[in-house]
């Protein structure tokens, strides 16, 4: 992807409020006002709530950075999802067919790097010989946290699905993101030294 590919963000904000949604309305990237519960609202919300949590895992990673060198690893992977992540929101936060060409937007070659990325970490790791639990260490629940928003975004998204087809490849980015997610959460505790929490069906008998 060349560096021009996308227009460069032009904002100056001189203020913060502008008291336009006080009556329960936002606009869209494309200049129409909906309502606050519109489910496009509620989808590029979800997806800036991951964002969010991500920003939260990747302190908690660096933090952890000290007992394990190869974190840094994954902390540049995050970074740059996170900015993905603003892209795709950008796309769901415009309405089918208003896209403009140079406008950030999810690509089909982020899908593939993470199908990448998730196949060579998932190598490294011990084979799954139970279902997991969040937890092992403050990162894994974290990453956890990230995996279920995720899902949740997701779901918002193929809410948009019915109609249209732009959203369709933000779909597929969410669904391996949340692979990834869970994929990383394992690749921490192991590269950590810290045990998985396996589920036991009869933990509570």
């Amino acid at each position: 992807m060349g560096d021009n590919e996308f227009r460069e963000p032009s904002i100056a904000l001189t203020r913060v409020y502008t008291r336009s949604g006080d009556a329960g309305t936002t606009l869209l990237v494309n200049g129409r006002r909906v309502s606050k519960d519109d489910p496009r609202v509620e989808a590029y919300g979800t997806v800036d709530e991951l964002n969010a949590c991500i920003g939260r895992a990747r302190e908690c990673l660096r933090a952890a950075a000290g007992r394990c060198a190869e974190l840094g690893r994954l902390d540049a992977i995050l970074l740059r999802v996170q900015h993905e992540l603003f892209n795709l929101g950008s796309e769901v936060a415009t309405d089918p067919g208003a896209v403009r060409e140079r406008q950030p937007r999810v690509l089909g070659s982020q899908v593939e790097r993470l199908e990448a990325e998730i196949d060579s970490m998932n190598a490294e790791l011990q084979p799954l010989e139970s279902f997991v639990l969040p937890g092992g260490s403050a990162v894994n629940a974290e990453l956890h946290v990230c995996r279920t928003v995720c899902r949740r975004a997701e779901r918002r998204v193929v809410t948009l699905m019915g109609s249209e087809q732009d959203s369709r490849l933000a779909a597929r980015y969410l669904n391996r993101l949340s692979d990834a997610l869970f994929v990383w959460s394992r690749w921490v505790c192991q590269r950590m030294g810290d045990a998985e929490v396996q589920w036991q069906p009869n933990a509570t008998l």
